[in-house]
């Protein structure tokens, strides 16, 4: 089934918004800003089948989790362990407010690894990659291939 959406529109009494409690200059709320989550969103909800099965996790959060996991060295059981300690990490994947429990379970990491393929995979990279360009972490002149056969 496809990917659920994060709702986020609806208050939650007595829970403020990481929005307004985070610091708005952190890294990764400035990266959040900076790649393309709704492009993600569209081409990876081809890869699954209207209303057959259980809904999968919203592609925000496992994109995320797959970005935190590459950024920080970290297994999949590692990855989703410190998604519930850290605020700036929910907020980055999608979520507006705290949740204190596992976001999803590490093996499904593997499945969305294995439903996405070699091609997903490297769309992801390639959303971050223009994320660090933009943001002029990465010069466009050290992205260039060098081959080691002469032409």
């Amino acid at each position: 089934m496809k990917p659920i959406k994060l709702d986020n529109q609806q208050g939650r009494l007595f829970k403020s918004r990481f929005s307004d409690e985070l610091n708005p200059n952190h890294p990764l709320i400035q990266l959040s800003k900076l790649i393309e989550w709704k492009q993600l969103e569209e081409e990876f909800d081809k890869l699954f089948v209207e209303k057959i099965g259980q809904p999968a996790k919203p592609v925000k959060l496992v994109v995320g989790l797959f970005i935190l996991q590459h950024m920080y060295g970290l297994s999949d059981k590692n990855v989703v362990h410190r998604w519930v300690e850290n605020p700036y990490w929910q907020y980055f994947c999608g979520y507006e407010f705290w949740h204190h429990a596992l976001p999803i379970h590490p093996t499904s990491l593997i499945k969305w690894r294995h439903r996405l393929g070699e091609d997903g995979l490297s769309k992801i990279l390639q959303g971050t990659i223009a994320a660090a360009v933009l943001t002029g972490a990465v010069k466009k002149k050290a992205l260039k291939k060098s081959s080691p056969i002469p032409p």
